[in-house]
Protein backbone atom coordinates (compact mmCIF):
# COMPACT_ATOMS: atom_id res chain seq x y z
CA UNK A 1 0.00 0.00 0.00
CA UNK A 2 2.98 2.27 -0.65
CA UNK A 3 1.63 4.52 -3.40
CA UNK A 4 -1.54 6.62 -3.71
CA UNK A 5 -2.92 4.78 -6.73
CA UNK A 6 -2.78 1.47 -4.87
CA UNK A 7 -4.36 3.00 -1.77
CA UNK A 8 -7.17 4.48 -3.83
CA UNK A 9 -7.95 1.46 -6.01
CA UNK A 10 -7.81 -0.91 -3.03
CA UNK A 11 -10.90 0.89 -1.74
CA UNK A 12 -12.80 -0.26 -4.83
CA UNK A 13 -11.57 -3.80 -5.51
CA UNK A 14 -9.60 -6.67 -3.99
CA UNK A 15 -6.20 -6.35 -5.66
CA UNK A 16 -3.90 -9.34 -6.07
CA UNK A 17 -0.10 -9.44 -5.95
CA UNK A 18 0.18 -9.18 -9.74
CA UNK A 19 -2.09 -6.13 -9.71
CA UNK A 20 0.02 -4.48 -7.01
CA UNK A 21 3.26 -5.18 -8.87
CA UNK A 22 1.89 -3.57 -12.03
CA UNK A 23 0.53 -0.49 -10.25
CA UNK A 24 3.78 0.01 -8.34
CA UNK A 25 5.75 -0.26 -11.59
CA UNK A 26 3.53 2.36 -13.25
CA UNK A 27 3.94 4.76 -10.32
CA UNK A 28 7.72 4.38 -10.43
CA UNK A 29 7.96 5.87 -13.97
CA UNK A 30 7.40 9.56 -13.38
CA UNK A 31 8.36 12.95 -14.76
CA UNK A 32 8.47 16.17 -12.78
CA UNK A 33 6.36 19.19 -13.71
CA UNK A 34 6.21 22.72 -12.35
CA UNK A 35 3.17 24.42 -10.89
CA UNK A 36 1.30 26.53 -13.45
CA UNK A 37 2.08 24.30 -16.43
CA UNK A 38 -0.51 22.29 -18.35
CA UNK A 39 -0.45 18.52 -18.70
CA UNK A 40 -2.98 18.75 -21.52
CA UNK A 41 -4.34 21.82 -23.29
CA UNK A 42 -7.81 22.30 -24.70
CA UNK A 43 -7.74 21.19 -28.34
CA UNK A 44 -4.82 18.77 -27.81
CA UNK A 45 -5.03 15.23 -29.19
CA UNK A 46 -4.20 13.04 -26.15
CA UNK A 47 -2.22 9.86 -26.66
CA UNK A 48 -1.40 8.99 -23.03
CA UNK A 49 -3.24 8.69 -19.74
CA UNK A 50 -1.65 10.83 -17.03
CA UNK A 51 -1.47 9.60 -13.44
CA UNK A 52 -0.81 12.07 -10.65
CA UNK A 53 1.67 10.54 -8.19
CA UNK A 54 2.51 13.68 -6.21
CA UNK A 55 0.99 17.17 -6.24
CA UNK A 56 -2.34 18.63 -7.33
CA UNK A 57 -3.84 19.23 -10.77
CA UNK A 58 -7.16 20.60 -11.97
CA UNK A 59 -9.53 20.49 -14.92
CA UNK A 60 -10.54 23.88 -16.24
CA UNK A 61 -12.02 25.84 -19.11
CA UNK A 62 -11.23 29.39 -20.18
CA UNK A 63 -14.26 31.35 -21.36
CA UNK A 64 -14.17 33.83 -24.28
CA UNK A 65 -14.02 36.76 -21.82
CA UNK A 66 -10.91 35.28 -20.19
CA UNK A 67 -12.61 34.04 -17.04
CA UNK A 68 -11.88 30.54 -15.81
CA UNK A 69 -14.08 27.76 -14.46
CA UNK A 70 -12.40 25.00 -12.45
CA UNK A 71 -14.19 21.71 -13.06
CA UNK A 72 -12.34 19.22 -10.83
CA UNK A 73 -9.32 18.73 -8.64
CA UNK A 74 -6.94 15.83 -9.25
CA UNK A 75 -4.98 14.62 -6.24
CA UNK A 76 -2.34 11.87 -5.90
CA UNK A 77 -3.73 8.57 -7.15
CA UNK A 78 -6.00 10.20 -9.75
CA UNK A 79 -5.84 9.51 -13.50
CA UNK A 80 -6.79 12.20 -15.99
CA UNK A 81 -9.27 9.79 -17.74
CA UNK A 82 -8.78 6.11 -18.41
CA UNK A 83 -10.05 6.34 -22.01
CA UNK A 84 -8.82 9.84 -22.83
CA UNK A 85 -7.05 8.70 -26.01
CA UNK A 86 -10.44 7.94 -27.59
CA UNK A 87 -11.11 11.68 -27.88
CA UNK A 88 -10.43 13.45 -31.14
CA UNK A 89 -9.35 16.48 -29.14
CA UNK A 90 -9.61 17.78 -25.59
CA UNK A 91 -12.63 19.91 -24.68
CA UNK A 92 -10.92 21.26 -21.54
CA UNK A 93 -7.42 21.64 -20.13
CA UNK A 94 -5.65 19.97 -17.22
CA UNK A 95 -3.19 22.19 -15.38
CA UNK A 96 -1.02 21.89 -12.27
CA UNK A 97 -1.82 23.69 -9.03
CA UNK A 98 1.50 22.63 -7.48
CA UNK A 99 4.78 21.05 -8.49
CA UNK A 100 4.02 17.44 -9.34
CA UNK A 101 5.32 14.02 -10.26
CA UNK A 102 3.29 12.47 -13.05
CA UNK A 103 3.36 9.06 -14.73
CA UNK A 104 2.32 8.70 -18.38
CA UNK A 105 0.55 5.47 -19.36
CA UNK A 106 0.46 4.65 -23.06
CA UNK A 107 -2.71 3.61 -24.87
CA UNK A 108 -1.42 0.06 -25.31
CA UNK A 109 -0.42 -0.22 -21.64
CA UNK A 110 -3.82 1.03 -20.49
CA UNK A 111 -5.72 -1.35 -22.75
CA UNK A 112 -3.54 -4.27 -21.68
CA UNK A 113 -4.06 -3.41 -18.02
CA UNK A 114 -7.84 -3.27 -18.45
CA UNK A 115 -7.93 -6.53 -20.42
CA UNK A 116 -5.55 -8.60 -18.29
CA UNK A 117 -6.20 -7.30 -14.78
CA UNK A 118 -9.94 -7.44 -14.08
CA UNK A 119 -9.63 -6.24 -10.49
CA UNK A 120 -7.80 -3.11 -11.65
CA UNK A 121 -10.38 -2.60 -14.41
CA UNK A 122 -13.22 -2.85 -11.89
CA UNK A 123 -11.50 -0.39 -9.56
CA UNK A 124 -10.84 2.10 -12.38
CA UNK A 125 -14.44 1.95 -13.57
CA UNK A 126 -15.59 2.50 -9.98
CA UNK A 127 -13.22 5.45 -9.70
CA UNK A 128 -14.71 6.93 -12.88
CA UNK A 129 -18.19 6.67 -11.37
CA UNK A 130 -16.94 8.50 -8.27
CA UNK A 131 -15.52 11.28 -10.47
CA UNK A 132 -18.98 11.70 -11.99
CA UNK A 133 -20.57 11.77 -8.53
CA UNK A 134 -18.13 14.46 -7.41
CA UNK A 135 -19.05 16.55 -10.46
CA UNK A 136 -22.72 16.25 -9.51
CA UNK A 137 -21.97 17.52 -6.00
CA UNK A 138 -20.01 20.43 -7.46
CA UNK A 139 -23.05 21.31 -9.58
CA UNK A 140 -25.12 21.37 -6.40
CA UNK A 141 -22.48 23.60 -4.82
CA UNK A 142 -22.76 26.04 -7.72
CA UNK A 143 -26.55 25.98 -7.98
CA UNK A 144 -28.03 25.42 -4.53
CA UNK A 145 -25.53 25.84 -1.69
CA UNK A 146 -24.64 29.31 -0.49
CA UNK A 147 -20.99 30.40 -0.40
CA UNK A 148 -20.49 29.46 3.25
CA UNK A 149 -21.89 25.93 3.00
CA UNK A 150 -20.39 25.41 -0.47
CA UNK A 151 -16.83 26.10 0.65
CA UNK A 152 -17.41 24.03 3.79
CA UNK A 153 -18.59 21.14 1.60
CA UNK A 154 -15.54 21.46 -0.64
CA UNK A 155 -13.19 21.35 2.38
CA UNK A 156 -14.95 18.26 3.77
CA UNK A 157 -14.65 16.53 0.39
CA UNK A 158 -10.96 17.37 -0.02
CA UNK A 159 -10.17 16.12 3.47
CA UNK A 160 -11.87 12.77 2.88
CA UNK A 161 -10.34 12.24 -0.56
CA UNK A 162 -6.87 13.02 0.76
CA UNK A 163 -7.45 10.73 3.74
CA UNK A 164 -8.32 7.89 1.36
CA UNK A 165 -4.82 8.03 -0.16
CA UNK A 166 -3.04 8.51 3.17
CA UNK A 167 -2.27 12.21 2.81
CA UNK A 168 -3.95 13.68 5.90
CA UNK A 169 -1.73 14.46 8.87
CA UNK A 170 -3.87 14.79 11.98
CA UNK A 171 -6.25 17.63 11.19
CA UNK A 172 -4.05 19.12 8.43
CA UNK A 173 -4.43 18.77 4.67
CA UNK A 174 -2.23 20.09 1.85
CA UNK A 175 -4.36 22.60 -0.08
CA UNK A 176 -2.42 24.48 -2.81
CA UNK A 177 -5.33 26.76 -3.72
CA UNK A 178 -5.43 30.54 -3.84
CA UNK A 179 -8.59 32.46 -2.97
CA UNK A 180 -8.95 33.24 -6.67
CA UNK A 181 -8.84 29.52 -7.53
CA UNK A 182 -11.40 28.73 -4.83
CA UNK A 183 -13.61 31.40 -6.37
CA UNK A 184 -13.19 29.92 -9.84
CA UNK A 185 -14.31 26.58 -8.40
CA UNK A 186 -17.42 27.74 -6.56
CA UNK A 187 -18.33 30.66 -8.83
CA UNK A 188 -17.45 33.46 -6.40
CA UNK A 189 -15.31 36.55 -6.49
CA UNK A 190 -12.01 36.59 -4.63
CA UNK A 191 -13.48 39.20 -2.25
CA UNK A 192 -16.43 36.93 -1.42
CA UNK A 193 -14.14 33.95 -0.81
CA UNK A 194 -12.03 36.09 1.50
CA UNK A 195 -15.10 37.00 3.54
CA UNK A 196 -16.18 33.38 3.87
CA UNK A 197 -12.73 32.20 4.93
CA UNK A 198 -12.55 35.05 7.42
CA UNK A 199 -15.86 33.96 8.93
CA UNK A 200 -14.68 30.35 9.18
CA UNK A 201 -11.50 31.45 10.93
CA UNK A 202 -13.41 33.70 13.32
CA UNK A 203 -15.74 30.84 14.23
CA UNK A 204 -12.78 28.54 14.96
CA UNK A 205 -13.58 26.11 12.15
CA UNK A 206 -10.39 26.28 10.08
CA UNK A 207 -7.06 27.96 9.55
CA UNK A 208 -5.45 28.20 6.12
CA UNK A 209 -1.77 29.12 5.95
CA UNK A 210 1.22 28.11 3.82
CA UNK A 211 -0.96 25.95 1.54
CA UNK A 212 -2.13 23.92 4.54
CA UNK A 213 -5.77 23.61 5.57
CA UNK A 214 -6.22 22.87 9.26
CA UNK A 215 -9.73 21.82 10.24
CA UNK A 216 -10.30 22.56 13.92
CA UNK A 217 -13.93 21.37 14.15
CA UNK A 218 -14.64 18.74 11.49
CA UNK A 219 -18.06 17.81 12.87
CA UNK A 220 -19.29 21.40 12.82
CA UNK A 221 -17.91 21.91 9.29
CA UNK A 222 -19.81 18.82 8.12
CA UNK A 223 -23.00 20.14 9.75
CA UNK A 224 -22.66 23.48 7.96
CA UNK A 225 -22.12 21.70 4.63
CA UNK A 226 -24.80 19.05 5.29
CA UNK A 227 -22.00 16.78 4.14
CA UNK A 228 -22.93 13.19 3.27
CA UNK A 229 -19.84 11.27 2.13
CA UNK A 230 -21.81 8.50 0.42
CA UNK A 231 -21.24 10.04 -3.03
CA UNK A 232 -17.51 9.32 -2.72
CA UNK A 233 -18.29 5.57 -2.49
CA UNK A 234 -15.10 4.90 -0.58
CA UNK A 235 -16.27 1.52 0.74
CA UNK A 236 -16.80 -1.08 -1.95
CA UNK A 237 -19.95 -3.12 -2.31
CA UNK A 238 -19.67 -6.53 -0.64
Amino acid sequence: MANPLVRKLASFAALQDGDLDLLNAICARTREYRAGSDLIGEGDRPSEVFLLVEGWAYRYKILPDGSRQILAYLIPGDLCDIHIFILREMDHAIGLLSDARVAAISRNEMQQMLNEHPAIAQALFWSTLVDEAVLREWLVNMGQRDAYSGIAHLFCEVRLRMEQVGLVSGDEVFLPLTQEQLGDTIGLTKVHVNRVLGRMRAEGLISLTDRTLKIHDARRLEEIAAFDPNYLHIHRRS
